[in-house]
């Protein structure tokens, strides 16, 4: 006997979504085991921007790339589109530990101008095999724009703490340029300065402070890319939890003592750290008379280590100086200071003159001027009943026109004789 149509169709549509449902439960079971094992490499950024660089130069930033799975990812390989891009002093295979970052740096050195695009690809065992990171520059015969320094390397500072470097752009063109505006990336790192946009003119510099306040320990890249001259900047800087480092400066004072005006005597002072390593990002003087030789800013001293300079004083005038030397840096003690004291002297001169005697002069006035062709002043305070004159307030480096007078009797005292000129070593 035979089925009914109608019942004949129930079925197979029973049927068929009972298949379809299984098939679906299968699917997606064997997906989720996988994904379990097999841990995924991510990096970040994914664009590597790197502005300018002239023509053979090259420009280095970082990658970071993370492992957020249960087990370690070897990179074994890197394919890259484009010469001009490279990765300095990576050794392969690398081990990224697992729920870890490792630092790679990225280089760039343009053969030619215009623009470069390029993709490096990370080849590993993780999920995603092959990781790429995209790049770009542009080679330039000459910059707009410099910058001083061409990259900023902040050193260890502790987690949670703060490290600022200077910044410095300054226009290299005989027109105006526009700075459009600034952008910072990576972890951690900031820019304080004037609000954009705004127009450099030819020479003119702009002063800008980087921050780095690292969030994590670890090594941590980063860059400040410049808008309208297409400047980028390197950063780098490696968060520590080790405790912050102690700055000191020996001896405890310096002491210059009788130097004469318009020369130079130099001290050497000792810098050393303790308790972790110390970057030093800039020095200050209170008096422009003593100057710190030798250093080139940001350094980074490891700890218990030392570094040698030289404060150099340069008396200005006669007399006792007093100044101070501040050291800004990462250490606890964020503004070392070196108390400086100085002793300026200056060498007495005297300028002694003499004349022929006047047959009708009762005595002598002498007269001074700083200048040939200038006003003269009387510098004897009474009649000078003698020929001859000694003027002790004369200053070194300067010279002078010195002219006399002879007065009689009735007090008619005579036009000047003629100047002699004196120079006062």
């Amino acid at each position: 006997m035979r089925l009914p149509q109608s019942f004949t169709r129930h079925l197979s549509v029973f049927f068929l979504h009972f298949l379809i449902t299984g098939a679906l439960l299968v699917f997606c079971s064997g997906p989720l085991h996988a994904f379990s094992t097999v841990p995924e490499l991510a990096r970040s950024p994914s664009l590597l921007r790197f502005g300018n660089v002239d023509v053979g130069q090259t420009e280095t930033l970082m990658v970071t790339l993370t492992n957020g799975g249960q087990s370690n990812v070897t990179v074994s390989d890197v394919n890259i589109s484009d010469p001009a891009f490279a990765t300095p002093n990576l050794s392969l295979p690398l081990i990224v530990p697992a729920g870890q970052s490792v630092e790679v740096s990225i280089s760039f050195t343009p053969a030619t101008t215009g623009w470069t695009p390029g993709i490096i690809k990370f080849l590993s065992n993780a999920s995603n095999s092959s990781l790429a990171v995209q790049a770009g520059g542009t080679g330039v015969d000459s910059q707009a724009v410099t910058v001083k320094p061409s990259s900023l390397a902040f050193g260890q500072v502790p987690v949670g703490g703060n490290s600022s470097l200077p910044l410095v752009l300054t226009n290299a063109r005989t027109w105006n340029i526009t700075i459009s505006g600034i952008q910072i990336t990576g972890a951690g790192f900031s820019i304080s300065g004037p609000t954009f946009p705004l127009t450099l003119s030819r020479g003119q510099s702009l002063a800008l402070t980087v921050n780095y306040t690292p969030q994590s320990a670890g090594l941590t890249g980063g860059s400040v890319l410049v808008s309208g001259p297409g400047l980028c900047i390197p950063l780098a800087g490696t968060g520590t939890t080790g405790g912050m480092g102690q700055l000191s400066i020996s001896p405890a004072s310096l002491n210059y003592s009788n130097v004469p005006v318009g020369t130079t005597d130099t001290l050497p002072i000792t810098v050393s750290a303790t308790g972790a390593s110390v970057t030093v990002s800039s020095a200050s003087s209170s008096s422009s008379q003593f100057v710190l030789t030798g250093a080139s800013f940001p350094l980074t001293i490891a700890s218990g280590q030392s570094m040698s300079f030289g404060v150099a004083f340069t008396p200005q005038s006669s007399g006792t100086v007093s100044g101070s030397l501040s050291l800004s840096s990462t250490a606890s003690n964020a503004q070392a200071t070196e108390p400086l004291t100085g002793v300026g002297t200056q060498t007495a001169y005297t300028v002694g003159l003499s004349w022929n005697p006047s047959s009708a002069a009762v005595g002598y006035n002498v007269y001074r001027s700083t200048s040939s062709t200038g006003s003269y002043s009387k510098i004897n305070s009474a009649l000078d009943n003698n020929t001859a004159y000694a003027d002790s307030t004369v200053a070194a480096g300067n010279t002078y026109y010195y002219a006399a007078t002879s007065v009689n009797s009735s007090g008619t005292e005579s036009s000047l004789s003629t100047p002699v000129q004196v120079a006062v070593p």
